[in-house]
C-alpha cells in the first residue's frame, strides 16, 4: 500500500476513534492526526494519564508526528514531544508497543532539534518509534530544587513518568527503551538511565555534562548555563556546596554504579579544530566535557563495567556534525540492546 494511503487509512480510524469510542479517563491520549503543520482541535474524549494529556497532534512531515501534552510537573503547561514513526506504526491498535528510542536534545534546543539531523533518512530507525521530548532550553533534565519547594519545573518527572505512562498507553510505546542525547541531553540520557534502574536497556552521550562537579571550572560553566534566559541559577540544583547532595544526586560520575551493567557510549571531541571545523578553532566547552567524559569513563571502569565503549575522538568541537556521526556509529550498540538489526 503507498505511504500516503497508509496515512489515510491512519488518520481515518484515528477520527474514527475519537467519535466512536468512549474512553476512561485514565487510558492514554486524544488521537487524531492533521495533515502537514495542521494543529489538532482537542476532541470531546481525551485520553489521559496522571498528570499529562495530550490536547492536540500536528503531523508536520512523513512519519514525523509532533504532540501538545499538558503537565501536571510542568505547572500545567504545555509543551511539544516530536514522534519518529516506524513503519506500520498505528497508535489505535493497542496490540502494538514499538521498541521505543529516547532522543534528547541539549542547551538551548528543542524538541526540533533532532530533525535538523539524518535521522528521518536511518534506515534502521525505521522499526523504532523515536522520541524526541521538549526539556526546556536550559532545563538540564532535573525536577528542579526551587529553594527546596519543588514543583515547576519537574522535567524528570514529566519525562520518566508523565510522558512515559502516556506513549505506552496510546502511542505505540513498548517497554524495550534505550536512550541517547547530546550535551545537556547526554547528560540527561545518563542520568535518567543511572536514576530509574531498568528503565533503559542502553545508553550514549555524545559531548554530555558527564561529571559537573570536576572541578571549579565545570562547576562555574554549568551554573553559567542554569543562569540562561534571566534564570536565578540556584533554583535547578541549588548551591554546589551547601546543596552539594543534589549536585551529586545529578552528576553521572557519582552514579558510576548504577550504569556499570548497561551498554554505555561516551563521546566526545578534544576541544580542538577537527574534521568539521575551520583551522585554528578551539572550543572550551567541548575541552571541559572532554575532561568530564574521561573521568566518568575512569569510574566505570574502577566500578567493573564491561559494556562501556567510548570514542574521544581527539579534535572536535562542540557542534552537530560530530553529534551525528556519534549517533550513526552508536546505533549498532544502541539497536543491539533492543534486539533489532543495525
Amino acid at each position: 500500500m503507498p505511504n500516503s494511503l497508509k496515512r489515510s487509512s491512519v488518520i481515518t480510524s484515528l477520527l474514527a476513534l475519537l467519535t466512536l469510542w468512549p474512553l476512561a479517563p485514565a487510558t492514554a491520549a486524544e488521537a487524531g492526526l492533521a495533515s502537514p503543520a495542521a494543529p489538532v482541535q482537542a476532541g470531546p474524549a481525551r485520553l489521559q494519564t496522571v498528570g499529562a494529556e495530550v490536547v492536540g497532534v500536528t503531523q508536520v512531515a512523513d512519519r514525523l508526528v509532533d504532540l501538545s501534552v499538558r503537565s501536571e510537573a510542568l505547572g500545567g503547561r504545555t509543551v511539544k514531544v516530536r514522534l519518529l514513526t516506524p513503519d506500520g506504526w498505528n497508535p489505535t491498535d493497542r496490540r502494538q508497543h514499538w521498541p521505543t528510542f529516547w532522543l534528547l536534545h541539549g542547551c538551548c534546543g528543542d524538541y526540533t532539534s533532532w530533525s535538523g539531523t539524518d535521522i528521518a533518512t536511518i534506515d534502521s530507525l525505521r522499526k523504532v518509534l523515536v522520541v524526541m521530548p521538549e526539556a526546556g532550553w536550559n532545563g538540564w533534565y532535573s525536577d528542579w530544587w526551587n529553594y527546596g519547594a519543588g514543583g515547576d519545573p519537574a522535567w524528570e518527572t514529566f519525562h520518566t513518568v508523565e510522558l512515559r505512562q502516556l506513549l505506552e498507553r496510546g502511542w505505540g510505546a513498548g517497554s524495550n527503551r534505550v536512550v541517547a542525547g547530546l550535551s545537556m541531553g547526554g547528560q540527561g540520557s545518563l542520568l535518567y538511565a543511572a536514576r530509574h534502574p531498568g528503565m533503559f536497556r542502553a545508553v550514549a552521550s555524545y559531548s554530555g555534562s558527564a561529571h559537573p562537579l570536576l572541578n571549579d571550572e565545570s562547576v562555574r560553566r554549568i551554573m553559567g548555563f542554569f543562569a540562561g534566559q534571566g534564570n536565578d541559577p540556584l533554583r535547578v540544583w541549588g548551591d554546589p556546596v551547601a546543596q552539594r547532595s543534589i549536585w551529586a544526586a545529578h552528576d553521572p560520575y557519582y552514579l558510576a554504579k548504577r550504569l556499570r551493567t548497561l551498554p554505555v557510549y561516551l563521546s566526545c571531541g578534544d576541544g580542538t579544530a577537527g574534521p568539521f571545523d575551520p583551522p585554528g578553532k578551539t572550543d572550551a566547552l567541548e575541552a571541559d566535557f572532554n575532561r568530564q567524559n574521561h573521568a566518568l569513563a575512569n569510574a566505570l571502569h574502577q566500578v567493573g563495567a564491561r559494556r562501556l565503549t567510548t570514542d574521544f575522538y581527539g579534535p572536535g568541537t562542540h557542534g552537530w556534525a560530530y553529534w551525528q556521526r556519534e549517533l550513526h556509529d552508536s546505533l549498532p550498540m544502541l539497536l543491539n540492546a533492543l534486539g533489532l538489526p543495525s
